[in-house]
């Protein structure tokens, strides 16, 4: 395609350099469009290049560019001479046409690029631009990436890598007003150039006295030129990108080499750095292209990067949509903690982009910071109930902890260790994202079990020596909780020790954040019974799915809990825990054994058909046929290794539904007296066909629960003495009966009196309503 004026081509003196020829490359396929496309080498990153490689242009030679900074057509396009790019289309359709050269006048629509401040239509152009040669130091900046540590490592080796090996060369002068001068003065015939290196040389250089770099102070100074009667030097109009400015911070916050010279070189390079993946490109390049080019050597040692935090809808927050939550509303409802806590605790650290949810920062208050902050008043309640009924003064030394021979205090003290070698473990090598998961799982743990078991031990129940080892046990946990959570959560954690230090022999700290993360102590260390407690943990969670599963309430008693496990040593873990496990699981016995042939039970599988109907199609027929053939032994394999292969077909976790099958002569009894749950090589059975008594019991521990949500919604404490009075309505006989028959065991457990309502006189009413008590059957 050519235009004419005057029957001339434009550029027609490039014919001889391969203008207007046709050329080939890979990135024009036939799958799109015609498979042809216009080369215009100053207005697109590969047009630039092929006509580059074909030799039709030169990097150094003039830029070949008939569009103004206005977006208007310059000489020699004197057919469209001043008229803005997008504005021309009818008129050059119409030059065509008359010149009788029109093939086809049609629209299509496609993506083109628009500012996203102004959404008007963009123009990439060529502008004559100021370079650093960065190709000529590719195998430089490869090797000095090598010197240093990358969180997640795969950025380094893959992103940023692949980025460095096709690096360009840098253009770092832009087009602005306002901006770092470059200081680049130059001769009119550009045959005389200074680089300024300081003040100091600028001002011997032009005779002035500079006390201001920006451009109104130093754009009208002059150098005289070297060359006898030449004009002087100026300085070039262009400011620097503002990744060259970011790129020499390392320099430029200590005024590196004019000052701090001794300083910089103490400290440089940089422990570490930390920054958004998409810098990959932007500052971790450019901080690294400036160090390499000065030093030779990389100016950090370990780099995190952390991915985007994006709007629910998966797009990039933005001000204009605004499809984000106000920050400061999320601020005051759940708290900078919540939010700090739901960002570190995301995909965000691992480099990965989040969806940011609102919901997200309320459950970290709901499931974290609420059962820890509980956690931390039960002991504080029980450590001033405890002074107050002993009349001793409670001080914990963590000098000199006593060793406590409750299984749970040695389990938690231990659990503790772990944990603090892990934090200091994985925190000095950066990995943040195994960190914070590891810190709320033990936040559950220390709460849904060492809590919620020890109760009645930290209450007092279990006499002064062994509250006063659960209260020491449950001080140091906290105490070490709070110093190693003080840097994810401050507020929170610096409120707690604030009320904590008081209780801690020889704490004199203002603040939480002025003590070091506690190193772990050998003497606590106990792997057995962290295995032990992991394994009955297992068991009570495998027995809770079995009870939600049938509905059947954790207040009601059940007969009895088996447990089957290949492995003798499991088993003897599991038995030594026994009185935990029948208090967790509300069950009457406890039994363990190897043999799952005794009763009766084999796995059994079934394809899931909505993810594998999908992908297996036509033979998704024939590998259900083969699921089903499985044997136990094979779906064993399957649960213990996570995948298994069928007719060539490998299947993990979700593809399949394990079922459980009783059989034998008493297939049908056993399926009716027990329910079956497994994870692994570990089978619970659990005897799901309670006795009257037990119902019973389930009942009257209904009725506690009714009295305990009663004393907290009058907002008493454990201390408060009350009476409880009651009538059950409308009659109902059992109800009554069971109320009598079990009074002593809901009085011990509330530690409130009972009496029937017709036994009240006159006194206080603090409150009281009608509750419903569920029947099981």
């Amino acid at each position: 395609m050519k235009f004419t004026i005057k029957n001339v081509p434009y550029y027609h003196q490039l014919k001889t350099k391969g203008a207007f020829s046709i050329l080939n490359d890979g990135y024009v396929t036939e799958e799109s469009g015609t498979g042809v496309v216009h080369q215009a080498p100053y207005f697109g990153e590969d047009d630039y290049r092929v006509c580059l490689n074909a030799g039709i242009i030169t990097r150094d030679q003039d830029m070949i560019c008939p569009v103004d900074a206005s977006g208007k057509f310059t000489e020699p396009v004197a057919d469209f001479l001043g008229q803005y790019v997008k504005d021309a289309d009818k008129n050059i359709i119409k030059l065509l046409k008359n010149k009788n050269r029109l093939v086809n006048a049609s629209t299509t629509k496609h993506n083109y690029p628009f500012c996203w401040r102004s959404e008007t239509p963009l123009i990439y152009k060529a502008v004559p631009s100021w370079f650093i040669r960065v190709e000529t130091m590719v195998k430089d900046l490869l090797n000095t990436n090598q010197q240093t540590y990358w969180v997640p490592d795969f950025v380094k080796e893959k992103r940023f890598g692949n980025w460095l090996k096709e690096a360009r060369d840098w253009a770092v002068s832009r087009n602005r007003y306002w901006g770092t001068p470059i200081p680049l003065w130059i001769s009119e015939d550009g045959q005389e150039v200074v680089c300024i290196g300081s003040i100091k040389e600028l001002e011997e250089l032009t005779g002035t006295k500079i006390t201001d770099l920006h451009r109104d102070n130093v754009d009208h100074l002059t150098i005289p030129s070297k060359r006898a009667g030449m004009p002087p030097l100026k300085r070039v109009n262009e400011v620097f990108d503002c990744w060259f400015e970011s790129g020499s911070m390392p320099y430029a916050q200590q005024h590196y080499p004019f000052e701090n010279k001794k300083e910089f070189e103490e400290s440089f390079p940089a422990d570490f750095i930390a920054e958004g993946i998409d810098q990959t490109r932007g500052w971790f390049y450019t901080i690294l292209v400036i160090s390499t080019a000065l030093f030779n050597k990389p100016p950090f040692k370990n780099l995190i990067a952390n991915g985007l935090v994006l709007a629910n809808d998966g797009q990039k927050m933005s001000k204009r949509k605004k499809n984000y939550p106000d920050p400061m509303e999320v601020v005051s409802k759940f708290g900078s903690d919540a939010l700090r806590l739901y960002l570190i605790n995301s995909p965000v650290v691992r480099a990965d982009n989040l969806k940011f949810k609102e919901d997200g920062v309320r459950d970290v208050l709901k499931d974290v910071f609420l059962p820890w902050f509980n956690a931390y008043r039960f002991l504080i309640q029980n450590v001033e109930r405890f002074c107050k009924e002993e009349n001793v003064k409670f001080k914990y030394d963590e000098s000199s902890v006593k060793l406590s021979s409750n299984t749970m205090d040695k389990w938690i003290l231990s659990f503790t260790q772990t944990l603090l070698q892990f934090v200091k473990q994985e925190m000095s090598a950066y990995r943040l994202y195994t960190v914070v998961p590891r810190l709320v799982r033990f936040i559950d743990h220390l709460t849904n079990w060492y809590v919620r078991m020890n109760r009645k031990r930290i209450k007092g129940e279990g006499g002064l020596e062994d509250c006063l080892a659960a209260l020491e046990t449950l001080t140091c946990v906290l105490y070490s909780m709070i110093r190693t959570m003080a840097p994810f959560t401050p507020f929170l954690t610096e409120y707690m020790f604030q009320n904590l230090r008081h209780l801690v022999e020889g704490e004199k700290s203002e603040s939480v954040h002025y003590i070091i993360l506690p190193d772990p102590r050998n003497e606590l260390f106990n792997t057995d019974i962290e295995r032990s407690v992991s394994r009955m943990q297992s068991v009570v969670e495998l027995g809770r799915v079995i009870r939600d599963r049938k509905t059947i309430p954790i207040k009601y008693p059940l007969p009895e809990v088996v447990v089957i496990h290949k492995s003798e040593e499991y088993l003897k873990d599991v038995k030594s825990l026994e009185s935990y496990i029948l208090e967790e699981l509300n069950v009457r016995t406890l039994t363990v054994t190897t043999d799952k042939h005794k009763y009766g039970v084999s796995l059994r599988a079934e394809p899931d058909h909505k993810t594998l109907g999908a992908r297996l199609k036509g033979e998704f027929k024939a590998v259900t046929a083969a699921v089903k053939e499985l044997t136990d032994s094979q779906l064993h394999q399957f649960l213990a290794e996570g995948s298994i292969e069928v007719l060539g077909h490998k299947l993990e976790g979700s593809d399949l539904r394990i079922m459980f099958n009783f059989t034998g002569e008493a297939a049908k009894e056993l399926g009716e007296r027990y329910e079956a749950h497994s994870e692994g090589e570990l089978l619970v059975l659990l005897d799901v066909t309670p006795d009257q008594t037990m119902l019973d019991e389930g009942i009257a521990r209904e009725v506690i629960n009714r009295i305990q949500k009663l004393r907290k919604k009058a907002h008493l404490v454990p201390l408060d003495e009350v009476d409880v009075f009651y009538q059950v309505t409308p009659e109902d006989s059992s109800l009554q009966s069971i109320t009598v028959s079990h009074k002593e065991f809901i009085e011990s457990t509330t530690k409130t009196p009972m009496h029937p309502l017709k036994e009240y006189k006159s006194q206080k009413v603090i409150i009281e309503e009608n509750a419903a008590v569920r029947l099981f059957s």
